[in-house]
């Protein structure tokens, strides 16, 4: 006979639809959708991230990501693994390209810190009025309000099963602007300012690839910042800023959650795990990008907004201060890529001819690091993998040398460090699960 706490049914969702997006602001004190269950699935309508924030002065962050889910059983000193089953790019085009900053029309930081240079309102709800580069305006005195301009950019269209995209002239970019809501797919809850408004056409007729990923996806910081600073690189803009979100350097290594990644290999059928830094963990997703190459060199890609479905596991007692990666199979870099069976065998050979008895059993795994330059980044993401496997940081250089690679997320700070780590050492840690789901461990 079953006793009464056996007989008790869990208040946790098997599913959570998120629909909800944030002012641009993660903060722990606001409440969490969910609980969703442990094992259980988020599936949300995100919002494009960067450029449609970025000229929408009333979003305090350089994005507009989703209300963030509580994970049942989540507590401090856990992590969350998080399975991206699906990502479903629904805008039909976008636009984007580099930047350059209004001057007069921000306190401290045009992506947080918003002011009218006219009136002098912080964080100015805006209209739009007509199309271009000087359509933003104040709703309160109607001066053209816009903290950034585009300094060299380019509106992209995408094929029916978003995998092709092209640039397209001036002419088409200035038909589909007034349509840019529509055309975009903006969520029904987003309150941001289309980009492609601005109709940017400085290339045209170059074609790429899509291939989508989140560029924000992660776990609530502990203490309140805007979404887009929750990193060791643009959470360096909030040192000792004149403006309510500055930070003390230990805040913000203490608080922050590296949840905006821009790292292209953050996509579908990948595993992402992230720490717990509040009660729930807080798992929010947004800033989707169409594609990406490594490094995001422009500082923005084509932002679009899509349909997310993510699997949520708690990790009890993974105490990590930031997130790891287990990519699929083909993000894996070269060296990393576990060894085939007739490699192994050839290894085998080989080592027996010199002495050595066993040949070790390992599989790849990606830290992520975050610093204000990417020497810092890098640092950073050496020491994670050391302290998160009791090793040297000697150790993990001379890994990620030998059996893997330091690559580029986003520039100026974000890291991917990858290197091959005995399964031994990954049951310890409860993660080897995760690499044999993804790798063919021979």
């Amino acid at each position: 006979m079953q006793n009464d706490k056996s007989r008790q049914k869990s208040t946790a969702c098997r599913t959570v639809y998120v629909t909800e997006l944030t002012d641009g602001i993660l903060d722990p004190e606001r409440a969490m959708l969910g609980p969703v269950a442990d094992g259980g699935t988020i599936i949300a309508n995100t919002a494009p991230g960067c450029w449609g924030p970025m000229i929408t002065p009333a979003i305090r962050g350089g994005h507009e990501v989703t209300r963030p889910v509580a994970v049942e059983g989540a507590e401090i000193g856990d992590a969350i693994a998080i399975r991206i089953r699906s990502i479903v790019v629904t805008s039909a085009a976008t636009a984007s390209g580099s930047d350059s900053v209004v001057t007069g029309r921000n306190n401290g930081d045009p992506f947080c810190a918003a002011v009218c240079a006219e009136c002098g309102t912080e964080w100015p709800a805006t209209h739009i009025e007509g199309i271009g580069q000087s359509a933003i305006r104040c709703d309160k005195c109607g001066a053209d309000a816009t903290p950034f301009k585009i300094e060299n950019g380019y509106t992209i269209v995408f094929d029916d099963e978003r995998s092709i995209g092209v640039t397209v002239g001036k002419a088409r970019a200035e038909a589909m602007a007034p349509d840019a809501a529509k055309i975009m797919a903006l969520p029904d809850t987003s309150i941001q300012n289309p980009v492609m408004t601005f109709a940017p056409a400085d290339l045209v007729g170059v074609a790429t690839r899509l291939r989508p990923f989140l560029g924000q996806l992660g776990t609530t910081p502990s203490k309140a910042m805007p979404d887009s600073h929750n990193a060791g690189d643009f959470g360096s803009f909030l040192l000792n800023a004149p403006h309510k979100y500055a930070l003390t350097p230990d805040e913000l290594a203490r608080n922050k959650t590296d949840g905006h990644l821009d790292v292209n290999s953050v996509r579908q059928g990948a595993i992402l795990i992230c720490p717990v830094k509040v009660p729930g963990g807080g798992v929010y997703l947004g800033d989707m990008h169409a594609l990406q190459g490594d490094g995001e060199i422009a500082g923005h890609t084509c932002d679009v907004a899509g349909v997310v479905t993510l699997e949520v596991h708690v990790i009890k007692g993974l105490a990590i201060d930031g997130p790891l990666l287990f990519p699929v199979a083909e993000d894996v870099p070269y060296l990393a890529r576990p060894l085939n069976a007739i490699e192994r065998q050839r290894a085998e050979a080989l080592g027996k001819a010199n002495g050595v008895t066993a040949i070790e059993r390992d599989a790849p795994v990606t830290v992520i690091g975050s610093g204000a330059t990417l020497n810092e980044a890098t640092e950073n993401g050496l020491k994670r993998a050391a302290d998160l496997f009791d090793v040297t940081v000697p150790e993990i250089m001379n890994r990620a040398t030998m059996l893997g690679a330091i690559e580029i997320g986003r520039h100026p700070g974000i890291v991917r460090v990858t290197f091959r780590m005995p399964l031994k050492k990954l049951e310890e840690k409860g993660l080897a699960g995760f690499a044999r789901s993804l790798y063919d461990l021979d």
